[in-house]
Order: C-alpha cells, then structure tokens, then sequence
C-alpha cells in the first residue's frame, strides 16, 4: 500500500479500550485495526497498557494474574482530520465502553524505512 505526502496538521485519534472488548467473535483493538486497514489509512498503533483504569474504577494491572485478562488498550491512529470523522460512526457501533479522544497535532515526518535503501 502506497502513501502519499503525509507532513502537515492532522488529528491524532486516541481509542482506550480493554483487552477483552469483542466486536463480532474478535478482539475489538483487532477489528478496529483492520478497519482502519480497509479504509486506508495510513497508519495505526496499538498499545498494551500495564495497568489502568476507566469510568468503572476497576484497576487492571498486569501484577494481578486474574485482573491481567483485561489490560488497558490504546489504538492510536494519525489521519486527515475528515478520515478521522468519517470513521466515528462506525466506531461509536463497535466501542460499548471506552474513551476515544481527538487531538490535533503536526507531522514532521512519515516514511517507510525501505525509502532510504
């Protein structure tokens, strides 16, 4: 997959979500990847987190084996401002609890490493 000039302002999406959240019998950090995929984006990230919490006030922390099934997620994903908002309806279908946020930010520099060989 080919991608354009990406320098310049963007909106960087962040998506927390649990380790164990589904969408459709798969993992929805998973899905969501692959949708991100589907639509072209140019990037995606995915972060295990250590420990954490969100509106439940439950800790999850990787220090605890029967807690360590739900680790804090975080998909981050830097688009086009209106890909960003393209995607949230489909998102606010898939994510049942979480926190997605929205930032801008400025990209300095987006390269493959195989474009220097």
């Amino acid at each position: 997959m080919e991608h354009r000039k990406f320098e310049g302002e963007r909106t960087l999406m962040r998506i927390h979500i649990g380790e164990s959240d589904r969408w459709q019998g798969k993992p929805l950090y998973q899905a969501i990847v692959e949708l991100c995929r589907r639509q072209g984006f140019s990037g995606v990230t995915v972060l295990r987190g250590v420990g954490g919490y969100g509106s439940s006030s439950r800790y999850h922390t990787d220090k605890i084996l029967r807690l360590s099934q739900d680790l804090p997620m975080v998909i981050e994903v830097v688009e086009y401002p209106e890909r960003i908002e393209q995607l949230l309806p489909q998102l606010d279908q898939m994510v049942e609890g979480g926190l997605i946020t929205l930032e801008k930010v400025r990209v300095i520099l987006y390269r493959s490493s195989q474009e220097n060989k």
